[in-house]
């Protein structure tokens, strides 16, 4: 049986600037009605590749293609306007001087009942139909991004590069359009390239995340598994805070105030780091200079001190101090907790939900 075809594949994008590799041999896939998210800090070539892509910039070396067929190398090139590629940004740069309705019609061909028909199909879908005959300027800032994700959606791409199109609305407004948007883009079945810095919108909107470093792809699956397989300690840390405790290898163990964790093929003598997220810490009350017992699943108490704690919420925050080392641990706790300063605590945290790295290991 035949595989399908990517929607949208690059293979091998390099891209420098001024002797500096800005992409470097970034390859991924998109299919029909996937959304897959190029993660990472500012400066890490998510852009770039998006404009390489979409025939804006030109790659110095590597492969673009459109359902099979080639659409750019080095030597062959299809101009932006043909590549049936829509484009959506931060800034929404709607014509002021042009109605809502015109607006959205930018680009389109066909009659003019025909392209007033798809406009006012695209609208409704937005809840915007009622303004198809006013001025950007009567919009906010929500229905103007909406109104540039109609117009984006008009031409019926194939595929759809997102740079950062949600950074520049109120936070209150972000889920919602978000939730629409990606909506709106399943329906239409366009292939979706959406590049953020943001690890929540990744998450919430993504089929697949493509984490990005220095201008390579360093991890590229499923949110899951990205979030619980991660590659190394900066890929935890990139979508939370994170506790590192140190050790040494011995027989394929690193003993720790915590007990003993296991750390498969890192030789002897090797220095590891511990990962744990803030909300896998466990809170266990002092009894008299006395912790909870060890279990199989969540290992050995280590006691410490509160530093501070404060209300975030939907939870608090808890900072104690270890007595082991002096090394402050972060635990985040539902609802409210807030431990006075001083107060000793016992904390424990389960095996299966903490990372062993060497030290000093990232994948870029």
């Amino acid at each position: 049986m035949a595989q399908p075809v990517p929607r949208l594949e690059i293979r091998n994008l390099v891209r420098r600037f001024g002797g500096q590799t800005v992409v470097d041999h970034v390859s991924l896939s998109v299919m029909p009605g996937q959304v897959t998210c190029l993660l990472g800090p500012s400066g890490c070539g998510k852009s770039t590749t998006l404009r390489m892509i979409a025939g804006v910039e030109m790659q110095d070396s590597g492969e673009i293609y459109v359902d099979g067929n080639l659409i750019c190398d080095t030597v062959f090139r299809i101009p932006p306007e043909r590549r049936h590629i829509g484009l959506m940004f931060q800034d929404f740069a709607l014509f002021p001087h042009l109605s809502v309705g015109d607006n959205v019609a930018f680009g389109l061909k066909g009659t003019k009942e025909e392209k007033r028909a798809r406009v006012e199909e695209l609208l409704d879908k937005v809840g915007l139909k009622r303004f198809i005959d006013g001025f950007p300027y009567l919009l906010s800032g929500g229905e103007q991004q909406r109104v540039a994700l109609a117009r984006a959606l008009a031409p019926r791409p194939r595929i759809m590069l997102m740079d950062e199109p949600f950074s520049g609305l109120d936070n209150r407004l972000r889920d919602d359009i978000r939730d629409q948007t990606l909506e709106l883009l399943k329906e239409e079945d366009a292939a979706v390239l959406l590049v953020t810095h943001e690890p929540e919108e990744a998450m919430r909107m993504a089929d697949e995340i493509a984490l990005m470093r220095k201008g390579k792809i360093v991890q590229q699956g499923a949110p899951y598994n990205i979030y619980n397989a991660p590659v190394d300690k900066q890929a935890v840390s990139f979508f939370s805070d994170i506790n590192v405790i140190r050790g040494v290898v011995k027989g394929a163990l690193t003993d720790t105030a915590f007990g003993q964790f296991l750390a498969p093929g890192i030789p002897d003598g090797a220095e590891v780091e511990i990962v744990i997220r803030p909300q896998h810490l466990k809170i266990d009350l002092d009894r008299a200079g006395k912790g909870p017992l060890p279990t199989p699943q969540d290992g050995v108490a280590a006691r410490g001190e509160v530093v501070r704690a404060r209300f975030m919420g939907s939870e608090s925050l808890v900072e104690i101090r270890m007595d082991f080392d002096g090394s402050i641990l972060k635990a985040t706790v539902p609802n409210v907790f807030l431990p006075k300063p001083g107060k000793p605590l016992w904390l424990m945290f389960r095996r299966d939900r903490c990372f062993v790295f060497p030290l000093g290991k990232s994948v870029v």
